[in-house]
């Protein structure tokens, strides 16, 4: 029997990376309505690429559900960093989920929770009978990879991706995909706002790691270590296992679909009116021939 092969798209990856791969020279492209739409148009070009590459059988979409989620519970700091999003952003969040939806792809997330959580659950339910593979520009997901996960990263310029898999990860990192967990828990992530331990850079990290496998050796063996690294560990001990647990994807949250609501086939003609109404024009040649 021929194995599924499912598409999860990392729906705020996309839609962020599009909106500033156009916005940068003040190209935000409005529809006839006046709202601006160059975030949605951008994604769409990557997700159909990407589907024209991977060639799906199932496609599911996830999302973050807001900015409050067990993770600034535990920490205050978490992502807090991060600028609220461009007013011209903002009203394509929810046009983005009419348009997926319009391809009848499911939109999935969940309150409290972040888009990488739905994937990480779904993608552990899935891959025990199926071929997984995740669409995402974020290097946490690599954590992921298994047995029947890829992890395919966008890099810069379209339809260029480097796909990990259980198979290629070591020799392209240098460590085994749980490790990543870990190497975040010790040299933090300054894009997520959170330290880890003070003074260990991802250098040491990688180091530690590949001579004690995890954190929790590590801490067994700690008389072992130098006594800079002992002396920065022991004293931020707390953050250590703070951040471990916030770099974590937790992979048992309550989302599931079924495969009979992602198969990857659609409408074509629901589809071009959506694509009329935000005036994409130019998208509906990519379609035809896409499915």
């Amino acid at each position: 029997m021929k194995r599924n092969k499912i598409l999860l798209v990392d729906g705020m990856a996309l839609l962020f990376r599009g909106f500033f791969a156009t916005s940068f020279r003040g190209n935000f492209m409005k529809n006839s309505k006046g709202i601006p739409t160059n975030g949605i148009y951008q994604f769409m070009r990557y997700f159909l690429d990407a589907a024209d590459k991977f060639e799906p059988s199932h496609v599911i979409c996830c999302w973050d559900m807001g900015s409050k989620t067990f993770r600034t519970e535990l920490y205050d700091g978490y992502k807090a960093n991060r600028d609220a999003p461009p007013e011209e952003l903002i009203p394509q969040f929810d046009l983005i989920k009419e348009v997926v939806e319009a391809f009848d792809m499911p939109n999935i997330g969940l309150e409290s929770f972040e888009a990488d959580d739905c994937i990480g659950t779904l993608a552990k339910s899935y891959a025990k009978e199926n071929e997984v593979i995740i669409l995402t520009g974020d290097q946490d997901i690599l954590q992921l990879v298994d047995t029947g996960i890829h992890v395919a990263i966008m890099r810069k310029g379209q339809g260029n991706y480097e796909v990990f898999t259980p198979d290629n990860f070591y020799e392209k990192k240098g460590i085994h995909p749980r490790q990543v967990i870990d190497i975040k828990g010790l040299m933090g992530d300054t894009s997520d706002n959170y330290p880890g331990v003070k003074g260990i850079g991802e250098k040491t990290a990688l180091k530690l790691l590949q001579e004690y496998e995890t954190i929790d050796n590590l801490l067994e063996n700690i008389e072992h270590l130098s006594k800079g690294v002992q002396t920065k560990i022991k004293n931020n001990l707390d953050m250590l296992h703070l951040s471990r647990t916030l770099a974590e994807i937790k992979c048992d949250v309550p989302v599931s679909c079924s495969l009979d609501e992602a198969v990857w086939q659609y409408d074509i003609t629901k589809v071009q009116t959506k694509f009329e109404e935000l005036d994409f024009q130019h998208l509906s040649k990519l379609i035809k021939t896409t499915v």
